[in-house]
């Protein structure tokens, strides 16, 4: 099983930007789904990006296309999740989760969590 630790959340202000980090261990770089997701208070958790270290492509949830970016860096074994132009819609505690195997859009398909960080944008 992967096990996932994250960091990087924080308080910032509408218009900021943030990068989340993801670092993976207990597979093979190649082999690595990841995927971010986030839930805000009182709605249900949403995919927000993902991408396939194998071949690096991607995928965007629509509300956060053209904002933020999700990358890999396979000598760190870390996935990161650029934010910009943030808003206070993005406030959130944002999750990353993996898998050996291509990333899913579905966060009951992924078995590893990391514990959250909590992100909030300021009006």
């Amino acid at each position: 099983q992967v096990q996932v630790v994250e960091s990087g959340g924080g308080l910032v202000q509408t218009g900021g930007s943030l990068r989340l980090s993801c670092a993976l261990s207990g597979g093979t770089n190649s082999n690595y789904g990841t995927g971010w997701f986030r839930q805000a208070p009182g709605k249900e958790r949403e995919f927000v990006a993902g991408i396939n270290w194998r071949s690096g492509s991607t995928h965007y949830a629509d509300s956060v296309k053209g904002r933020f970016t999700i990358s890999r860096d396979n000598a760190k074994s870390t996935a990161y999740l650029q934010m910009s132009s943030l808003s206070p819609e993005d406030t959130a505690v944002y999750y990353c989760a993996a898998r050996l195997d291509y990333f899913s859009d579905k966060e009951w398909d992924y078995d590893s969590w990391g514990q959250g960080t909590q992100v909030t944008v300021s009006s």
